[in-house]
């Protein structure tokens, strides 16, 4: 098994300060294999306005443009 060494290291986490930049929502995965960092990935999660408070903002009745 190879060592790996401290440029390795400085590198991987240059990479993984760049995953997490500007991240709100979302994980960053790292992959080691064999004590060395071999994948990082990112995964950002967008989050909208929910359902419950769009409904809310409508309003509860509807009026009727007729006239009798």
């Amino acid at each position: 098994m190879q060592q790996p060494n401290d440029t390795d290291f400085a590198s991987a986490w240059g990479k993984i300060a760049q995953a997490l930049s500007n991240l709100r929502f979302g994980t960053v995965e790292i992959t080691v294999h064999d004590g060395r960092i071999v994948q990082i990935e990112r995964r950002e999660k967008l989050r909208l306005d929910s359902p419950a408070a769009q409904v809310s903002a409508k309003p509860t009745h509807k009026s009727n443009p007729k006239s009798d």
